[in-house]
């Protein structure tokens, strides 16, 4: 098992990418991650995790953010309907890096 970060934040989109919904990773915590996987990630820097939000798990990967430096995660909308989250709503994230 790699490294597990917990975090709470809110879901996200923008108008170019209205169909994908995402969340922010905390500054600090997108440092650690940085450092842990330099050299590890894979194509547009991402790095695969292990996701939870309350009874939903799934796989998926994190990807650098330019703007902020922080790592944002996709919430794909099957995930999101089985929690009853969208776009402003606040979730508590817990992921695993897979290394």
């Amino acid at each position: 098992m790699g490294p597990r970060f917990t975090f709470t934040t809110t879901l996200w989109n923008t108008e170019s990418m209205n169909a994908w919904v995402f969340v922010s990773l905390p500054h600090d915590q997108s440092a650690d991650i940085r450092d842990l996987t330099d050299g590890l990630r894979t194509g547009f820097g991402s790095q695969r995790v292990k996701v939870s939000i309350n009874a939903s798990h799934w796989a998926t990967s994190i990807f650098p953010e330019s703007a902020t430096g922080r790592f944002v995660l996709p919430v794909k909308k099957a995930i999101r309907q089985a929690e009853g989250i969208d776009v402003g709503d606040t979730a508590t994230v817990t992921m695993e890096l897979v290394l």
